[in-house]
């Protein structure tokens, strides 16, 4: 399986988008414990949605879409509904 991930910091509301081979809880973890740059210095992090895909590609369009300006309108709607 492979899974895209939007993360909000609890430090300063920001978010992130990512994706992984691994389960999103177990990511989750590697990024509280300081995995890469951005999310080392906005951490901790809630875990909010996640999608799975069986598809490798199709998981990785989909990060990307979501990094683009409508996938951005997506992700605050998102986040707007899970505050």
């Amino acid at each position: 399986m492979f899974y895209v991930y939007l993360l909000k910091s609890r430090k300063n509301e920001k978010s992130y988008v990512g994706f992984s081979s691994k389960n999103p809880k177990i990511r989750l973890e590697e990024h509280n414990n300081g995995s890469n740059t951005f999310t080392k210095n906005n951490k901790p992090w809630n875990l909010i949605y996640y999608e799975s895909f069986t598809c490798k590609e199709c998981a990785f369009a989909r990060e990307k879409f979501l990094k683009t300006g409508v996938g951005k309108k997506l992700v605050k709607i998102i986040l707007n509904n899970f505050q």
